[in-house]
């Protein structure tokens, strides 16, 4: 209930006046039955701008740091994901993400959308990452097809650290479905794993326009705050 009330009374028509989106290729959503959304992350208002638009319900596996969080504001953005039925996901090892992929599945059972970022967490520099193989993973083993999906202008209009975003048009665009049905009975081979990735992000890539680093964007965030870091410590000395 709270979903609706969210999509059409409160957040919906915000996020329709303040990004003013265009949307393109939303034929291409399936109008009923199981389908994964698979989208780049630019900015936390992609979590609510893709729901907005959408006519069907989405459910999206959200990290679970949102539903973690200390004091009044932690439980006030837990209680808006849960209500919005977003799913926590555990991020931190192999065993978590099994459980990401069980409860997805159990989206997919029930004939209903999940929305995905297979980067694993937002593009901290507006260039789209490496894809995790949790997303094939899922898609074989539901048989399902996947909608590739990219936001642009999300990044610029609500950059990493932003909390008010800026007041700017967006675009969201929708491809084709993806069907991986020639790989029935191989969601266990890596290689299928990592070339059914590849394509869903190589589909996303063509509909951003974005950079493409094929690197997990976990690593690289993790090497730049290295850098940083080393950076605070060792000064370089100005040239003169």
């Amino acid at each position: 209930m709270f979903y609706y009330l969210l999509k059409y009374v409160l957040l919906g028509p915000l996020l329709r006046l303040v990004f003013r989106p265009r949307i393109e290729g939303l034929e291409n959503v399936p109008a009923s039955g199981a389908a994964i959304v698979a989208g780049n992350h630019l900015s936390f208002s992609d979590h609510f701008l893709m729901p907005a638009i959408l006519k069907r319900r989405i459910t999206f596996l959200a990290k679970a740091e949102y539903f973690t969080g200390p004091g009044l504001k932690g439980r006030l953005t837990a209680f808006f994901f849960r209500s919005a039925g977003q799913i926590p996901v555990d991020r931190s090892g192999k065993e978590a993400g099994q459980a990401a992929i069980r409860e997805g599945l159990g989206v997919l059972a029930k004939d209903e959308l999940l929305g995905i970022y297979p980067e694993g967490t937002r593009s901290h520099d507006g260039r789209l990452y490496k894809g995790k193989v949790g997303v094939a993973v899922m898609a074989l083993k539901a048989g399902v097809p996947v909608v590739p999906c990219a936001m642009i202008g999300t990044f610029e209009a609500q950059p990493p650290g932003k909390v008010i975003p800026n007041i700017r048009p967006v675009a969201i665009r929708f491809g084709e479905p993806l069907d991986f049905s020639r790989y029935d009975g191989m969601e266990n081979e890596k290689a299928v794993l990592r070339a059914v990735t590849d394509e869903i992000m190589y589909a996303i890539l063509s509909l951003s326009e974005q950079e493409y680093v094929d690197q997990y964007a976990a690593v690289a965030k993790a090497e730049q705050a290295a850098e940083r870091k080393r950076e605070r410590r060792f000064p370089r000395a100005p040239l003169t």
